[in-house]
């Protein structure tokens, strides 16, 4: 694929605690100059965001994030403001102790419920596979996908890990057809990007992609 191609299919991303107004605003610059798909960033920035660049930018922000136990009602809640803020696809967090308490219904009923507060936007849930066994790697693709939510997503990159090949490419199988997959957390070579898309990934998180793709170099990161 041609670096423009691979931009195409990047969320630029800046979810740093101490991320300033001039930091994400030069996000939003490049997202706009290189095209890439959506910038992701904090929930308080969204208004601001869209406020700044309106509808010419699509806008990704989380939800529950990064450790994804938050109640159900204040992911819910979070959605819901997030897109009357303008962003245009969320990514939420799983609660990872109903996983591994077995409480699959309940974690496909959230989704369920923020999909519903999303509504006509884009739903990617972020399962967090450096905390899950293949069983339940293979168990989170049915909830996800009987859920309805757009993508599966492999990580925050705030876990004790990252994206690996071999985890997008078992969303590959068992995820349902209408279920796209997006990688994050360590994606930071040109070679990564080719490897995961060709995997089965349509989306990479990352803040590495315009720095390493239109400078060259490396480049560190989310």
């Amino acid at each position: 694929m041609t670096n423009e191609e691979i931009l195409g299919r990047v969320d630029h991303t800046l979810l740093k605690a101490a991320a300033t107004w001039e930091e994400i605003k030069t996000l939003c610059d490049e997202a706009l100059r290189f095209k890439t798909a959506a910038v992701c960033i904090p929930p308080s920035y969204v208004k601001p965001v869209y406020n700044e660049y309106g509808s010419g930018l699509v806008i990704d922000t989380v939800i529950g994030f990064p450790l994804g136990y938050s109640i159900t009602a204040a992911k819910v809640l979070e959605a819901e403001r997030a897109v009357q803020s303008g962003a245009g696809e969320i990514d939420m967090v799983i609660n990872l102790g109903d996983v591994k308490n077995g409480h699959f219904d309940w974690v496909q009923e959230e989704i369920k419920l923020v999909k519903k507060a999303v509504g006509k936007g884009i739903l990617k849930v972020i399962v967090e596979t450096c905390y899950l066994t293949e069983d339940e790697k293979i168990r989170l693709c049915g909830v996800v996908t009987d859920a309805g939510a757009d993508y599966i997503k492999t990580s925050t990159g705030f876990g004790s890990a990252g994206a690996v090949l071999a985890d997008v490419e078992l969303f590959k199988r068992h995820a349902g057809a209408a279920v796209k997959i997006k990688a994050a957390g360590g994606i930071r070579a040109r070679e990564d990007f080719d490897a995961f898309i060709a995997a089965g990934a349509d989306r990479i998180g990352t803040s590495a992609a315009v720095k390493l793709l239109t400078q060259g170099g490396s480049a560190g990161g989310y």
